[in-house]
């Protein structure tokens, strides 16, 4: 992206006079500069002064990013956990393990981690085959794989049991979720009882940097009593 700045400075006619000297306009004196700089010194009638205006445009950082392919502009995410590892932590096996990556990992508090949704992932045909679009329920699943993660490490209970929804609260859905689409979702913990390994998260899930779902959820080890 093309950077400009630009000041303004007072000078003095007299320092200024020899300019005028040399036949310069009293009106308007521009420079330049073989550094893409520009200057202009116009007349200010209340301080008896020119205004020295002073601007710079970097013209190596435009023909840097027109020239650059849009493949290489997009960095990928991180990758903080492969599916490898996230298969080590979580029992969910095809077609219902819907986390692909976790990207950001804080111990003991959240998780933010992707799924690709695809055109080829198995709900799509019957939902629906002319508009395919994620189930909501399925959305919140894959929100809830992601409170698994944190809630299933060492930090936090340090089981590698299943866990179920012990219950769902102020869920929303915003936006329609397609295929195609970069589903991003960060689960924070707000509570966890050990002793009854009962968990309390909030999730909120992304694309493109818009919010397309949020809510609470209730969430239990299974090998609590």
């Amino acid at each position: 992206m093309a950077t400009t700045s630009s000041s303004v400075l007072f000078l003095s006619s007299d320092s200024l006079i020899h300019h005028h000297q040399h036949n310069q306009p009293r009106s308007l004196l521009h420079l330049t500069s073989s550094r893409s700089h520009s200057v202009s010194l116009l007349p200010n009638k209340r301080f008896n002064s020119l205004a020295l205006r002073c601007s710079s445009t970097n013209e190596d950082d435009t023909l840097s990013e027109k020239d650059t392919p849009i493949e290489l502009k997009f960095p990928a995410f991180p990758t903080v956990m492969d599916i490898n590892k996230v298969r080590e932590i979580l029992p969910h096996r095809f077609p219902f393990l819907l986390v692909d990556r976790v990207i950001e990992y804080t111990p003991g508090v959240s998780a933010v981690a992707i799924k690709n949704v695809t055109i080829n992932d198995n709900f799509f045909p019957g939902h629906f085959p002319d508009r395919p679009i994620m189930p909501g329920v399925l959305m919140i699943e894959a929100m809830a794989q992601v409170g698994g993660i944190v809630m299933l490490q060492p930090e936090v209970g340090g089981s590698r049991d299943n866990f179920f929804f012990a219950g769902i609260d102020k869920v929303r859905f915003r936006k329609p979720v397609i295929a195609g689409d970069t589903l991003v979702m960060r689960m924070t913990l707000l509570k966890f009882q050990k002793r009854f390994g009962l968990a309390k998260m909030e999730g909120k899930a992304y694309v493109g940097g818009v919010l397309v779902c949020e809510g609470e959820f209730m969430m239990v080890s299974a090998g609590s009593s």
